[in-house]
């Protein structure tokens, strides 16, 4: 009896072992239809992504150079130390930060930074972790190969700034993409991911989509811990396009020089050629190392390098040629001269107006630096005459200065082809605040701006552009730092994926200038008294050049209030001109920080490039019909 129950309870547990194998089968099996039917396309790709990998090939930046083929930038191939997504995804990455900062001399902060950044992109992303990975990176990175499958060596093009210091703040420096740029929609709309190196000021910035070239790729096969096993396939990447400068080395070395050897080396000195608004040289004191900021940025002694320049009070981040705001002393009477005359308050044969040793205002004095007598125009502006101006603004009135300053565009960026340029700040900008503050615009702030002071603050190259036109027949051009973009050839066979379109070669869009409207009489009588300026008993004599006329003015800006005006306070000196004289190829302005007299200071660093200018394109020897005798110049 007992045997037979004993079988019984055999066969009912046979059955209820059969049931459940059939349930545990049946799920089975819808799970498998599940993974391979339904969602068969997507593991598919899983599994193939997990074989074959795409390695970025990044693309050389297209080089920079001077107007004559001189590099002024470049990339150089480097290894870098680059970090996978793909092995990330599986390990708490917090136990790795500690690994990579001792083993690659990298910052905590900054590994953990890198770290939080990529395990938020795509499972197969790649980051740069290291630049400029020296040997014993290479070999620790090897060496941990197994521990730290993530990490490989890579050979990559890196930026380099050849010249340093010297024009940084006309080629700026490239950088990786910010997160607060990715969430732009214009960089989303060029395709720009993490980790991606872009422009960050200067021509790199402005001409970045030209530049940047397309990256190619890598197509390998891996294994299950993501070392390479072999190459499918190779994608040329196509390197950015060649920028042709306007720049002259030689002009530019010597403007920088000039800057390096002024009293306070603090300022910013700009050449162009006035006939199409190329820029020859642009210098601003002091400067910074772009190289820092693309090899640098990610050691402790390169971020300690940022930090400082950005702290720095003397602020070598600061483009004081586009950025700088002055007020320009008596480099403002050339514009406002033409003004003048433009506008019928005086003509070039009935342009008389006293000196008076300076001018009284209700109880205030505001002195004249001589006594002139009653000088005409050109005399005036040979000898800076400040009361003249004083009676020429009153005669001018406010409406009339600020005519003037619409003309000459100084109420707007010049559109400079590089960044972050400021805007001039005058009487235009100034009248409705001074008004609704004081009541009204009264006379003697008109008479301050008459020579350049109170209400008047201008950018150098403003002030460059205008009085430049004044010499070529009043064609005021936009100034630009880009001459020509080299074309590039197509890379792969066309319509494959691995084809990229040629790149056709441009020039500057913007060639037309905008005319400033004088007279021929008046353009000459302007000229003539620019060319008494640096001449002997002209406020700028001592730079005059045997044989070759510039004609300039020099201006002597206050800062701070008389008996104030020492050390650190101390006048800004200036100097703006062009040359020849009367047929110009280059004009210059420099601008010398809290040095005092625009004759002892400007003018000499202006000349310095004059000779350099002359000695490059002339052999030395200014050529013929570049001076002009002073009894020929009484008779035009």
């Amino acid at each position: 009896m007992k045997l037979n129950n004993y079988t019984q309870n055999v066969g009912m547990r046979m059955i209820v072992i059969q049931i459940v194998a059939f349930i545990l089968l049946s799920l089975l099996g819808v799970r498998l239809y599940f993974l391979q039917i339904v969602q068969g396309d997507y593991w598919s790709g899983r599994a193939e992504n997990q074989r074959v990998r795409l390695i970025p090939i990044p693309a050389p930046r297209g080089a920079i150079l001077d107007r004559n083929g001189k590099i002024l930038v470049d990339s150089r191939p480097t290894y870098n130390v680059v970090l996978s997504n793909e092995p990330l995804k599986t390990i708490d990455v917090s136990e790795r930060v500690p690994e990579y900062a001792r083993g690659l001399n990298l910052e905590p902060d900054f590994v953990a930074e890198r770290l939080s950044l990529i395990k938020k992109q795509n499972d197969f992303e790649t980051m740069v972790l290291k630049e400029s990975a020296t040997m014993q990176d290479i070999a620790w990175v090897e060496s941990h190969n197994l521990e730290f499958p993530e990490l490989r060596i890579e050979l990559q093009p890196q930026r380099t700034y050849p010249h340093g210091k010297m024009l940084a703040h006309v080629v700026g420096y490239v950088g990786e993409i910010s997160p607060k740029q990715l969430e732009s929609d214009t960089y989303k709309a060029k395709g720009l991911r993490p980790g991606d190196i872009i422009g960050k000021n200067g021509l790199e910035q402005s001409y970045d989509e030209f530049l940047r070239g397309r990256p190619g790729y890598r197509k390998v096969l891996v294994d299950s811990r993501g070392r390479v096993q072999s190459e499918i396939e190779v994608v040329q990447p196509q390197a950015g396009q060649d920028l042709i400068s306007t720049i002259d080395l030689d002009l530019q070395i010597s403007a920088e020089q000039q800057l390096e050897a002024s009293a306070t080396k603090r300022g910013a000195l700009v050449a162009l050629d006035p006939n199409n608004g190329e820029i020859l040289a642009l210098a601003s004191a002091p400067s910074y190392d772009p190289n820092v900021f693309t090899q640098g940025s990610k050691t402790p002694e390169g971020r300690r390098q940022i930090a400082a320049y950005w702290q720095d009070e003397k602020r070598p981040l600061y483009n004081r040629a586009i950025q700088g705001q002055y007020p320009p002393g008596s480099t403002w009477k050339i514009p406002e001269s033409l003004g003048a005359l433009q506008q019928g308050v005086i003509t070039v044969k009935n342009s008389n107006l006293a000196c008076g040793g300076g001018i009284t205002i209700g109880n205030k004095f505001t002195r004249c630096m001589g006594s002139h007598g009653s000088p005409p125009l050109s005399y005036a502006i040979t000898k800076s005459c400040d009361g003249y101006y004083y009676r020429l603004a009153l005669k001018m009135k406010i409406e009339g200065l600020i005519e003037m300053i619409e003309t000459f565009d100084f109420d707007k960026r010049t559109g400079i082809d590089i960044p972050n340029e400021k805007v001039s700040q005058t009487p235009k900008s100034w009248k409705p605040i001074v008004e609704k503050r004081e009541g009204r615009w009264s006379d003697i702030r008109t008479v301050y701006a008459s020579i350049g002071q109170d209400t008047v603050v201008v950018t150098p190259i403003s002030l460059l552009r205008a009085v430049a036109s004044i010499g070529v027949k009043g064609k005021m051009y936009v100034p630009h730092l880009m001459k020509e973009f080299k074309p590039i050839g197509a890379m792969g066979e066309e319509g494959s994926q691995s084809y990229f379109a040629g790149r056709p070669g441009f020039g500057f869009d913007r060639p037309e200038p905008k005319l400033i409207p004088m007279t021929p009489e008046q353009e000459e009588v302007m000229v003539k008294g620019m060319w008494g300026v640096v001449q002997p008993g002209g406020t700028a004599g001592a730079s005059a050049i045997a044989g070759f006329d510039i004609a300039g003015k020099t201006g002597t800006a206050q800062v701070a209030a008389l008996g104030k005006d020492v050390g650190a306070k101390k006048d800004h000196a200036w100097f703006v001109s062009f040359a020849p004289a009367f047929k110009p190829e280059i004009a210059i302005i420099a601008l010398i920080e809290n040095v005092g007299f625009g004759g002892s200071h400007a003018a000499p660093a202006a000349k310095g490039v004059y000779e350099t200018y002359i000695a490059t394109r002339y052999g030395g020897v200014p050529p013929a019909g570049a001076s002009i005798e002073p009894k020929l110049i009484a008779k035009r």
